[in-house]
Protein backbone atom coordinates (compact mmCIF):
# COMPACT_ATOMS: atom_id res chain seq x y z
CA UNK A 1 0.00 0.00 0.00
CA UNK A 2 0.95 3.64 -0.36
CA UNK A 3 2.15 4.14 3.21
CA UNK A 4 4.53 1.21 2.80
CA UNK A 5 6.36 2.77 -0.13
CA UNK A 6 6.05 6.49 0.62
CA UNK A 7 9.76 6.79 1.43
CA UNK A 8 10.90 4.43 -1.28
CA UNK A 9 13.09 5.94 -3.99
CA UNK A 10 11.07 4.16 -6.64
CA UNK A 11 7.94 5.78 -5.27
CA UNK A 12 9.63 9.18 -5.48
CA UNK A 13 10.48 8.48 -9.10
CA UNK A 14 6.97 7.13 -9.61
CA UNK A 15 5.45 10.41 -8.43
CA UNK A 16 7.82 12.48 -10.56
CA UNK A 17 6.98 10.37 -13.63
CA UNK A 18 3.18 10.47 -13.31
CA UNK A 19 2.43 13.52 -15.45
CA UNK A 20 4.50 12.50 -18.45
CA UNK A 21 3.26 8.93 -18.17
CA UNK A 22 -0.31 10.13 -18.15
CA UNK A 23 0.15 12.37 -21.17
CA UNK A 24 1.71 9.55 -23.16
CA UNK A 25 -0.45 6.69 -21.95
CA UNK A 26 -3.96 8.02 -21.45
CA UNK A 27 -3.92 10.06 -24.61
CA UNK A 28 -3.13 6.81 -26.37
CA UNK A 29 0.49 7.91 -26.77
CA UNK A 30 2.41 4.79 -25.90
CA UNK A 31 5.96 6.09 -25.58
CA UNK A 32 8.62 4.43 -27.70
CA UNK A 33 11.51 6.76 -26.92
CA UNK A 34 13.38 7.72 -23.80
CA UNK A 35 12.64 11.21 -22.57
CA UNK A 36 15.63 13.33 -21.68
CA UNK A 37 14.51 16.74 -22.86
CA UNK A 38 14.22 19.31 -20.09
CA UNK A 39 11.85 22.14 -20.98
CA UNK A 40 13.57 25.46 -20.89
CA UNK A 41 17.02 23.93 -20.60
CA UNK A 42 19.95 25.77 -22.08
CA UNK A 43 20.64 24.59 -25.56
CA UNK A 44 16.96 23.93 -26.23
CA UNK A 45 15.67 24.83 -29.68
CA UNK A 46 13.74 28.06 -29.90
CA UNK A 47 10.03 27.50 -29.21
CA UNK A 48 7.26 29.96 -30.01
CA UNK A 49 7.17 33.58 -28.89
CA UNK A 50 5.14 33.03 -25.72
CA UNK A 51 6.87 34.03 -22.50
CA UNK A 52 8.61 31.37 -20.41
CA UNK A 53 6.45 30.26 -17.50
CA UNK A 54 7.42 27.74 -14.86
CA UNK A 55 5.06 24.80 -14.67
CA UNK A 56 4.99 23.37 -11.16
CA UNK A 57 4.56 19.63 -11.06
CA UNK A 58 1.14 18.61 -9.81
CA UNK A 59 -0.88 15.39 -9.60
CA UNK A 60 -1.83 14.30 -13.12
CA UNK A 61 -5.09 14.25 -14.94
CA UNK A 62 -5.76 10.59 -15.39
CA UNK A 63 -8.57 10.11 -17.85
CA UNK A 64 -9.98 12.26 -20.63
CA UNK A 65 -13.75 12.21 -20.92
CA UNK A 66 -13.27 12.55 -24.67
CA UNK A 67 -12.11 8.95 -24.65
CA UNK A 68 -15.51 7.77 -23.46
CA UNK A 69 -17.78 9.35 -26.04
CA UNK A 70 -17.95 5.87 -27.58
CA UNK A 71 -20.34 3.79 -25.39
CA UNK A 72 -19.29 0.58 -27.17
CA UNK A 73 -15.68 1.01 -26.04
CA UNK A 74 -16.81 1.53 -22.45
CA UNK A 75 -19.04 -1.53 -22.58
CA UNK A 76 -16.38 -3.80 -24.08
CA UNK A 77 -13.54 -2.50 -21.96
CA UNK A 78 -15.36 -2.31 -18.66
CA UNK A 79 -15.53 0.42 -16.06
CA UNK A 80 -13.30 -0.09 -13.04
CA UNK A 81 -14.43 2.87 -10.95
CA UNK A 82 -16.88 5.77 -11.12
CA UNK A 83 -16.04 8.89 -9.10
CA UNK A 84 -18.58 11.67 -9.44
CA UNK A 85 -18.94 12.20 -13.19
CA UNK A 86 -15.56 10.60 -13.95
CA UNK A 87 -14.78 7.02 -14.86
CA UNK A 88 -11.70 4.79 -14.95
CA UNK A 89 -11.56 1.91 -17.41
CA UNK A 90 -9.99 -1.45 -16.59
CA UNK A 91 -7.54 -1.03 -19.45
CA UNK A 92 -6.33 2.27 -18.02
CA UNK A 93 -4.72 0.52 -15.07
CA UNK A 94 -2.78 -1.87 -17.31
CA UNK A 95 -1.73 0.88 -19.71
CA UNK A 96 -0.60 3.10 -16.87
CA UNK A 97 1.40 0.28 -15.30
CA UNK A 98 3.11 -0.65 -18.57
CA UNK A 99 4.04 2.96 -19.25
CA UNK A 100 5.45 3.37 -15.75
CA UNK A 101 7.49 0.18 -16.10
CA UNK A 102 8.90 1.52 -19.34
CA UNK A 103 9.92 4.78 -17.70
CA UNK A 104 11.11 3.53 -14.31
CA UNK A 105 14.60 2.13 -13.94
CA UNK A 106 14.68 -1.64 -13.82
CA UNK A 107 11.03 -1.98 -14.82
CA UNK A 108 9.82 -2.75 -11.26
CA UNK A 109 7.74 0.21 -10.17
CA UNK A 110 7.23 -1.06 -6.63
CA UNK A 111 3.46 -0.56 -6.63
CA UNK A 112 0.55 -2.94 -7.21
CA UNK A 113 -2.38 -2.56 -9.59
CA UNK A 114 -4.51 -1.60 -6.59
CA UNK A 115 -1.98 1.07 -5.66
CA UNK A 116 -2.01 2.47 -9.19
CA UNK A 117 -5.81 2.47 -9.21
CA UNK A 118 -5.91 4.32 -5.89
CA UNK A 119 -3.53 6.95 -7.24
CA UNK A 120 -5.77 7.40 -10.28
CA UNK A 121 -8.86 7.59 -8.08
CA UNK A 122 -7.31 10.31 -5.95
CA UNK A 123 -6.62 12.45 -9.01
CA UNK A 124 -10.15 11.89 -10.30
CA UNK A 125 -11.51 13.01 -6.94
CA UNK A 126 -9.39 16.16 -7.09
CA UNK A 127 -10.72 16.86 -10.59
CA UNK A 128 -14.29 16.29 -9.41
CA UNK A 129 -13.86 18.67 -6.47
CA UNK A 130 -12.22 21.29 -8.68
CA UNK A 131 -15.44 21.51 -10.68
CA UNK A 132 -17.54 21.69 -7.50
CA UNK A 133 -15.25 24.43 -6.15
CA UNK A 134 -15.70 26.38 -9.41
CA UNK A 135 -12.02 26.29 -10.32
CA UNK A 136 -11.84 27.93 -13.74
CA UNK A 137 -9.40 27.67 -16.63
CA UNK A 138 -9.64 29.57 -19.89
CA UNK A 139 -9.50 28.17 -23.39
CA UNK A 140 -6.34 30.16 -24.02
CA UNK A 141 -4.59 28.66 -20.99
CA UNK A 142 -5.47 25.13 -22.04
CA UNK A 143 -4.26 25.77 -25.59
CA UNK A 144 -0.94 27.02 -24.23
CA UNK A 145 -0.44 23.73 -22.38
CA UNK A 146 -1.41 21.78 -25.49
CA UNK A 147 1.18 23.74 -27.46
CA UNK A 148 3.83 22.79 -24.92
CA UNK A 149 2.89 19.11 -25.24
CA UNK A 150 2.98 19.30 -29.02
CA UNK A 151 6.37 21.04 -28.95
CA UNK A 152 7.69 18.31 -26.66
CA UNK A 153 6.45 15.47 -28.87
CA UNK A 154 7.78 17.14 -32.02
CA UNK A 155 11.20 17.60 -30.45
CA UNK A 156 11.29 13.94 -29.48
CA UNK A 157 10.26 12.62 -32.91
CA UNK A 158 11.28 15.39 -35.32
CA UNK A 159 8.01 16.46 -36.93
CA UNK A 160 4.27 16.63 -36.41
CA UNK A 161 3.75 14.04 -39.14
CA UNK A 162 5.89 11.54 -37.22
CA UNK A 163 4.05 12.30 -33.96
CA UNK A 164 0.65 11.73 -35.56
CA UNK A 165 1.79 8.54 -37.29
CA UNK A 166 3.58 7.01 -34.32
CA UNK A 167 0.81 7.63 -31.81
CA UNK A 168 -2.02 6.51 -34.07
CA UNK A 169 -4.04 9.70 -34.55
CA UNK A 170 -5.73 10.58 -37.83
CA UNK A 171 -4.21 14.04 -37.94
CA UNK A 172 -2.95 16.91 -35.79
CA UNK A 173 -6.48 18.11 -35.07
CA UNK A 174 -7.39 14.75 -33.49
CA UNK A 175 -4.26 14.86 -31.34
CA UNK A 176 -4.97 18.42 -30.24
CA UNK A 177 -8.58 17.63 -29.33
CA UNK A 178 -7.44 14.75 -27.14
CA UNK A 179 -4.69 16.77 -25.48
CA UNK A 180 -7.10 19.67 -24.94
CA UNK A 181 -9.36 17.54 -22.74
CA UNK A 182 -6.36 16.12 -20.90
CA UNK A 183 -4.81 19.50 -20.21
CA UNK A 184 -8.07 21.13 -19.24
CA UNK A 185 -8.51 18.64 -16.42
CA UNK A 186 -4.79 18.74 -15.61
CA UNK A 187 -5.03 22.50 -15.03
CA UNK A 188 -8.07 22.00 -12.82
CA UNK A 189 -6.23 19.39 -10.77
CA UNK A 190 -3.11 21.52 -10.54
CA UNK A 191 -5.02 24.51 -9.20
CA UNK A 192 -7.14 22.52 -6.80
CA UNK A 193 -4.01 20.74 -5.51
CA UNK A 194 -2.17 24.04 -5.11
CA UNK A 195 -5.09 25.38 -3.10
CA UNK A 196 -5.04 22.32 -0.84
CA UNK A 197 -1.30 22.58 -0.14
CA UNK A 198 -0.65 26.33 -0.42
CA UNK A 199 0.26 26.72 3.27
CA UNK A 200 2.36 23.56 3.55
CA UNK A 201 6.05 23.89 4.40
CA UNK A 202 8.70 21.82 6.18
CA UNK A 203 10.94 22.83 9.08
CA UNK A 204 14.63 21.88 9.27
CA UNK A 205 13.73 19.39 11.99
CA UNK A 206 11.12 17.76 9.75
CA UNK A 207 13.72 17.47 7.00
CA UNK A 208 16.17 15.85 9.41
CA UNK A 209 13.50 13.41 10.63
CA UNK A 210 12.57 12.53 7.07
CA UNK A 211 16.22 11.84 6.23
CA UNK A 212 16.71 9.69 9.33
CA UNK A 213 13.63 7.63 8.45
CA UNK A 214 15.02 7.03 4.97
CA UNK A 215 18.33 6.03 6.51
CA UNK A 216 16.77 3.63 9.02
CA UNK A 217 14.61 2.02 6.33
CA UNK A 218 17.59 1.62 4.00
CA UNK A 219 15.86 3.81 1.43
CA UNK A 220 18.37 6.64 0.96
CA UNK A 221 18.13 7.71 -2.69
CA UNK A 222 21.01 7.41 -5.12
CA UNK A 223 21.64 10.74 -6.83
CA UNK A 224 22.98 10.77 -10.38
CA UNK A 225 26.16 12.52 -11.48
CA UNK A 226 25.72 16.28 -11.42
CA UNK A 227 27.68 18.96 -13.17
CA UNK A 228 28.22 22.69 -12.51
CA UNK A 229 28.65 24.90 -15.58
CA UNK A 230 29.62 28.47 -16.42
CA UNK A 231 29.40 30.29 -19.72
CA UNK A 232 30.62 33.26 -21.71
CA UNK A 233 28.10 34.61 -24.20
CA UNK A 234 28.47 36.91 -27.20
CA UNK A 235 25.07 38.02 -28.43
CA UNK A 236 24.82 39.27 -31.99
CA UNK A 237 22.70 42.33 -32.67
CA UNK A 238 21.27 43.34 -36.05
CA UNK A 239 22.50 46.52 -37.68
CA UNK A 240 20.42 49.69 -37.59
CA UNK A 241 19.86 49.31 -41.33
CA UNK A 242 18.48 45.78 -40.88
CA UNK A 243 16.18 46.90 -38.07
CA UNK A 244 14.89 49.77 -40.21
CA UNK A 245 14.24 47.33 -43.07
CA UNK A 246 12.10 45.12 -40.82
CA UNK A 247 10.05 48.05 -39.47
CA UNK A 248 9.49 49.38 -42.99
CA UNK A 249 8.35 45.94 -44.12
CA UNK A 250 5.82 45.67 -41.27
CA UNK A 251 4.49 49.17 -42.00
CA UNK A 252 4.07 48.16 -45.63
CA UNK A 253 2.15 45.02 -44.61
CA UNK A 254 -0.05 47.05 -42.25
CA UNK A 255 -0.93 49.47 -45.05
CA UNK A 256 -1.79 46.62 -47.42
CA UNK A 257 -4.00 44.92 -44.81
CA UNK A 258 -5.83 48.18 -44.13
CA UNK A 259 -6.42 48.39 -47.88
CA UNK A 260 -8.06 44.96 -47.90
CA UNK A 261 -5.32 42.36 -48.21
CA UNK A 262 -5.64 39.17 -46.12
CA UNK A 263 -3.72 39.41 -42.83
CA UNK A 264 -3.62 35.61 -42.61
CA UNK A 265 -2.03 35.28 -46.04
CA UNK A 266 0.49 38.00 -45.20
CA UNK A 267 1.34 36.14 -41.99
CA UNK A 268 1.88 32.83 -43.80
CA UNK A 269 4.17 34.52 -46.32
CA UNK A 270 6.12 36.82 -44.00
CA UNK A 271 5.95 35.74 -40.35
CA UNK A 272 8.88 34.14 -38.51
CA UNK A 273 6.54 32.65 -35.88
CA UNK A 274 6.92 28.87 -36.41
CA UNK A 275 3.30 28.27 -35.33
CA UNK A 276 1.99 30.13 -38.38
CA UNK A 277 2.12 27.02 -40.55
CA UNK A 278 0.60 24.71 -37.90
CA UNK A 279 -3.00 23.54 -37.73
CA UNK A 280 -3.51 24.42 -34.09
CA UNK A 281 -3.28 27.67 -32.08
CA UNK A 282 -1.00 30.07 -33.93
CA UNK A 283 -2.16 28.86 -37.33
CA UNK A 284 -2.04 31.80 -39.69
CA UNK A 285 -0.62 33.85 -36.84
CA UNK A 286 -3.86 33.69 -34.82
CA UNK A 287 -4.10 33.17 -31.04
CA UNK A 288 -6.78 33.50 -28.38
CA UNK A 289 -5.36 35.25 -25.32
CA UNK A 290 -6.35 36.75 -21.96
CA UNK A 291 -4.45 39.13 -19.72
CA UNK A 292 -3.37 36.08 -17.72
CA UNK A 293 -2.05 34.18 -20.73
CA UNK A 294 1.63 33.35 -20.77
CA UNK A 295 2.45 35.71 -23.60
CA UNK A 296 5.14 38.35 -23.33
CA UNK A 297 4.16 41.64 -21.70
CA UNK A 298 4.64 43.78 -24.82
CA UNK A 299 2.39 41.51 -26.86
CA UNK A 300 -0.49 41.60 -24.37
CA UNK A 301 -0.20 45.36 -23.79
CA UNK A 302 -0.58 46.09 -27.49
CA UNK A 303 -3.30 43.46 -28.03
CA UNK A 304 -5.49 44.87 -25.26
CA UNK A 305 -4.98 48.47 -26.38
CA UNK A 306 -6.59 47.90 -29.79
CA UNK A 307 -10.19 47.90 -30.93
CA UNK A 308 -11.72 45.06 -32.91
CA UNK A 309 -10.45 45.16 -36.50
CA UNK A 310 -7.56 47.50 -35.67
CA UNK A 311 -3.97 46.81 -36.75
CA UNK A 312 -1.14 47.97 -34.49
CA UNK A 313 1.96 49.87 -35.45
CA UNK A 314 5.16 47.80 -35.47
CA UNK A 315 6.46 47.16 -31.96
CA UNK A 316 9.52 45.46 -30.53
CA UNK A 317 9.80 42.50 -28.19
CA UNK A 318 12.62 40.18 -27.26
CA UNK A 319 11.54 37.98 -30.18
CA UNK A 320 11.76 40.64 -32.88
CA UNK A 321 9.23 43.09 -34.34
CA UNK A 322 5.47 42.50 -34.55
CA UNK A 323 2.22 43.89 -35.83
CA UNK A 324 -1.09 42.70 -34.35
CA UNK A 325 -4.63 42.59 -35.73
CA UNK A 326 -7.49 42.17 -33.24
CA UNK A 327 -9.87 39.79 -35.01
CA UNK A 328 -12.47 39.55 -32.27
CA UNK A 329 -13.14 40.66 -28.69
CA UNK A 330 -14.94 38.05 -26.56
CA UNK A 331 -15.36 39.37 -23.03
CA UNK A 332 -11.98 39.03 -21.33
CA UNK A 333 -10.47 37.26 -24.34
CA UNK A 334 -8.95 38.64 -27.50
CA UNK A 335 -8.66 36.69 -30.73
CA UNK A 336 -5.61 38.25 -32.34
CA UNK A 337 -3.43 37.62 -35.35
CA UNK A 338 0.16 38.72 -35.52
CA UNK A 339 3.14 38.83 -37.83
CA UNK A 340 6.62 38.46 -36.37
CA UNK A 341 9.72 39.44 -38.35
CA UNK A 342 13.14 38.88 -36.84
CA UNK A 343 16.01 41.05 -38.09
CA UNK A 344 18.68 38.97 -39.80
CA UNK A 345 22.28 38.66 -38.65
CA UNK A 346 24.89 38.70 -41.42
CA UNK A 347 27.41 35.87 -41.80
CA UNK A 348 30.21 38.40 -41.26
CA UNK A 349 28.76 39.39 -37.88
CA UNK A 350 28.42 35.75 -36.89
CA UNK A 351 32.01 34.97 -37.82
CA UNK A 352 33.26 37.99 -35.88
CA UNK A 353 31.47 36.82 -32.72
CA UNK A 354 32.81 33.28 -33.07
CA UNK A 355 36.37 34.50 -33.68
CA UNK A 356 36.20 36.78 -30.63
CA UNK A 357 35.21 33.86 -28.39
CA UNK A 358 38.00 31.71 -29.84
CA UNK A 359 40.48 34.46 -28.97
CA UNK A 360 39.09 34.74 -25.43
CA UNK A 361 39.31 30.97 -25.01
CA UNK A 362 42.96 31.00 -26.06
CA UNK A 363 43.72 33.72 -23.50
CA UNK A 364 42.09 31.67 -20.74
CA UNK A 365 43.94 28.48 -21.69
CA UNK A 366 47.24 30.38 -21.89
CA UNK A 367 46.73 31.79 -18.40
CA UNK A 368 46.48 35.42 -19.52
CA UNK A 369 43.05 35.79 -17.91
CA UNK A 370 40.79 33.66 -15.72
CA UNK A 371 37.39 32.46 -16.88
CA UNK A 372 35.67 34.62 -14.25
CA UNK A 373 37.62 37.70 -15.37
CA UNK A 374 36.69 36.96 -18.98
CA UNK A 375 33.03 36.75 -17.97
CA UNK A 376 33.19 40.20 -16.38
CA UNK A 377 35.06 41.71 -19.30
CA UNK A 378 33.47 40.09 -22.33
CA UNK A 379 30.23 38.20 -21.63
CA UNK A 380 26.92 39.68 -22.78
CA UNK A 381 24.96 37.61 -20.25
CA UNK A 382 24.27 40.28 -17.64
CA UNK A 383 22.48 37.93 -15.23
CA UNK A 384 25.54 35.90 -14.32
CA UNK A 385 28.43 38.32 -14.73
CA UNK A 386 29.07 38.63 -10.99
CA UNK A 387 28.85 34.87 -10.40
CA UNK A 388 31.65 33.95 -12.75
CA UNK A 389 29.19 32.97 -15.46
CA UNK A 390 27.51 30.19 -13.45
CA UNK A 391 24.46 28.78 -15.22
CA UNK A 392 21.30 28.27 -13.19
CA UNK A 393 19.30 25.11 -13.70
CA UNK A 394 15.72 26.28 -14.43
CA UNK A 395 14.33 22.98 -13.13
CA UNK A 396 15.88 23.25 -9.67
CA UNK A 397 16.89 26.91 -9.35
CA UNK A 398 20.42 25.96 -8.36
CA UNK A 399 23.68 25.53 -10.29
CA UNK A 400 23.72 21.73 -10.50
CA UNK A 401 22.59 19.82 -13.58
CA UNK A 402 21.69 16.14 -13.40
CA UNK A 403 23.43 14.54 -16.38
CA UNK A 404 20.56 12.08 -16.83
CA UNK A 405 18.05 14.93 -17.19
CA UNK A 406 20.12 17.36 -19.21
CA UNK A 407 19.12 18.63 -22.63
CA UNK A 408 20.66 16.17 -25.15
CA UNK A 409 22.52 18.84 -27.11
CA UNK A 410 24.08 20.29 -23.99
CA UNK A 411 24.87 16.80 -22.70
CA UNK A 412 26.79 16.00 -25.87
CA UNK A 413 28.89 19.14 -25.44
CA UNK A 414 29.86 18.80 -21.78
CA UNK A 415 29.43 15.22 -20.56
CA UNK A 416 32.92 14.09 -21.60
CA UNK A 417 34.71 17.20 -20.28
CA UNK A 418 36.69 17.23 -17.06
CA UNK A 419 36.50 20.04 -14.49
CA UNK A 420 38.08 23.30 -15.79
CA UNK A 421 37.82 22.21 -19.43
CA UNK A 422 36.04 24.54 -21.86
CA UNK A 423 33.98 23.77 -24.95
CA UNK A 424 34.76 25.26 -28.31
CA UNK A 425 32.52 28.25 -29.17
CA UNK A 426 29.17 27.15 -30.58
CA UNK A 427 26.14 28.88 -32.07
CA UNK A 428 22.82 28.94 -30.26
CA UNK A 429 19.44 30.54 -30.91
CA UNK A 430 17.43 30.72 -27.72
CA UNK A 431 13.92 31.52 -26.57
CA UNK A 432 13.17 35.08 -27.55
CA UNK A 433 15.08 34.81 -30.80
CA UNK A 434 18.46 35.97 -29.50
CA UNK A 435 21.30 34.65 -31.64
CA UNK A 436 24.61 34.08 -29.94
CA UNK A 437 27.86 32.24 -29.72
CA UNK A 438 28.85 30.84 -26.36
CA UNK A 439 31.38 28.60 -24.72
CA UNK A 440 30.87 26.62 -21.55
CA UNK A 441 33.28 25.67 -18.80
CA UNK A 442 32.83 22.65 -16.55
CA UNK A 443 33.27 24.19 -13.10
CA UNK A 444 32.88 20.92 -11.26
CA UNK A 445 31.37 17.45 -11.23
CA UNK A 446 29.67 15.63 -8.37
CA UNK A 447 29.83 11.89 -8.89
CA UNK A 448 26.79 9.68 -8.44
CA UNK A 449 26.38 8.96 -4.74
CA UNK A 450 24.06 7.91 -1.96
CA UNK A 451 22.31 10.91 -0.41
CA UNK A 452 23.94 12.50 2.61
CA UNK A 453 22.34 15.16 4.77
CA UNK A 454 24.99 17.89 4.55
CA UNK A 455 25.68 17.81 0.80
CA UNK A 456 22.15 17.08 -0.37
CA UNK A 457 20.06 19.08 2.10
CA UNK A 458 18.13 21.00 -0.57
CA UNK A 459 17.18 17.82 -2.41
CA UNK A 460 16.16 16.09 0.81
CA UNK A 461 14.14 19.17 1.76
CA UNK A 462 12.23 19.05 -1.52
CA UNK A 463 11.52 15.34 -1.11
CA UNK A 464 10.29 15.93 2.45
CA UNK A 465 8.05 18.76 1.24
CA UNK A 466 6.72 16.59 -1.57
CA UNK A 467 5.88 13.86 0.92
CA UNK A 468 4.15 16.28 3.30
CA UNK A 469 2.05 17.72 0.48
CA UNK A 470 1.14 14.21 -0.60
CA UNK A 471 0.02 13.37 2.92
CA UNK A 472 -2.03 16.59 3.05
CA UNK A 473 -3.79 15.75 -0.20
CA UNK A 474 -4.45 12.19 0.97
CA UNK A 475 -6.01 13.47 4.20
CA UNK A 476 -8.11 15.97 2.26
CA UNK A 477 -9.19 13.23 -0.17
CA UNK A 478 -10.25 10.95 2.69
CA UNK A 479 -12.58 13.67 3.95
CA UNK A 480 -14.03 14.58 0.54
CA UNK A 481 -14.64 11.06 -0.73
CA UNK A 482 -17.21 10.48 2.02
CA UNK A 483 -19.55 12.97 0.33
CA UNK A 484 -18.80 11.91 -3.25
CA UNK A 485 -20.57 9.28 -5.36
CA UNK A 486 -18.14 6.37 -5.78
CA UNK A 487 -18.81 2.99 -7.41
CA UNK A 488 -16.05 0.37 -7.47
CA UNK A 489 -16.65 -2.62 -9.73
CA UNK A 490 -15.31 -6.16 -9.33
CA UNK A 491 -12.54 -7.33 -9.06
CA UNK A 492 -11.30 -3.99 -7.69
CA UNK A 493 -13.61 -4.31 -4.69
CA UNK A 494 -11.03 -6.77 -3.35
CA UNK A 495 -8.33 -4.07 -3.19
CA UNK A 496 -7.07 -3.10 0.26
CA UNK A 497 -7.04 0.65 -0.34
CA UNK A 498 -5.24 3.13 1.90
CA UNK A 499 -8.26 5.44 1.84
CA UNK A 500 -11.79 4.37 2.69
CA UNK A 501 -13.06 4.40 -0.90
CA UNK A 502 -15.54 1.64 -0.04
CA UNK A 503 -16.95 3.84 2.73
CA UNK A 504 -16.80 1.02 5.23
CA UNK A 505 -17.59 1.82 8.83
Amino acid sequence: MMHEIINNLKYIKFKNTLILTFLLCFAGLNAQTDSTYVKGGIGSPMPDFKSDTVTVEAPPKVISEARYNNPLKVKIDGVAVVIGDNIVLNSDIDKFKKELELRMEGGDIGISNCGILEEIMTQKLIAHMAVIDSVAVSEAEVNEEVDRNIDYFKQQLGSMEKVVAMYGFNDEDDLRKELYEIQKEQLLIRRESASITENIDVTPEEVRTYFKNLEVDGELPEFSTEIVLAQIVKTMKPTDEETERVIDKLNEIKKEVEEGFSFRLKAIINSDDPAVSSKGPGSGGQYTITRQSGFIKEFKEVAFSLDEGQVSDPFKSSFGYHIILVDKIKGQERVVSHILIQPKISSAEMKAAEDELKSIRDKILNGEITFAEAVLQYSDDKENKTSGGLIMNPETNDTKFDLTRMDPQLYNRVSSLKPDEITQPFYEEVRGGDKMFKMIKVVGKIDAHTANFSDDYEKIQQLALQKKKEETINKWAQEKLMDTYIKINSPHTECDFEKNWKKEK
